[in-house]
C-alpha cells in the first residue's frame, strides 16, 4: 500500500528512521489536491486537514510503499493527534496518509501558504539566521 507523509517522516527529516524501520520504500514525491490546510504543531511537526478548495491548497508530500505491519508500526510511533486517513492527490488518486485530528491544530499557526513542511522549516531557519 502507499502511505502519504507530509512532515518529519519524509526523507532526511527527524523521524524518517521510523519509515525505514517499518520497512517502507520511498516511491515518489507528490502533491495533494488543492483542498488541504497545514498547521505547525509547536514547530515540531505539521498537522494536515482536508478542507475545501476555497480554504485549501496543494501540499507537497512523499508517497511510501509499505505493508500493513509497517503501517501499524508508523501509527504506534506517531505523536498523539496524528492518525491515518484517505488523502486525495493532485492526480485524483486517493491513498492512505497521515492527517491531524481537528483538536490538534486548534490555536496553532496555520502554515498552508508555505505549501509544505520543508518550505516552512526552511523559511524558519532563514528567519533565525
Amino acid at each position: 500500500m502507499l502511505l502519504a507523509v507530509n512532515g518529519t517522516l519524509m526523507r532526511g527529516l527527524e523521524l524518517n528512521r521510523n519509515m525505514l524501520d517499518a520497512g517502507a520504500k520511498f516511491s515518489r514525491q507528490a502533491q495533494t489536491a488543492p483542498c488541504y490546510q497545514l498547521w505547525s504543531i509547536n514547530d515540531c511537526y505539521p498537522g494536515m486537514l482536508r478542507t475545501n478548495a476555497e480554504n485549501g491548497a496543494k501540499i507537497v508530500l512523499e508517497l511510501w510503499e509499505m505493508d500493513a505491519a509497517g503501517l501499524m508500526y508508523i501509527l504506534e510511533h506517531e505523536p498523539p493527534g496524528l492518525t491515518v486517513g484517505r488523502v486525495l492527490l493532485e492526480s485524483g488518486e486517493e491513498v492512505l496518509g497521515v492527517l491531524a485530528e481537528p483538536y490538534l491544530v486548534q490555536g496553532k499557526p496555520e502554515i498552508t501558504s508555505y505549501g509544505g513542511w520543508r518550505n516552512y522549516i526552511k523559511a524558519n531557519q532563514r528567519g533565525r539566521a
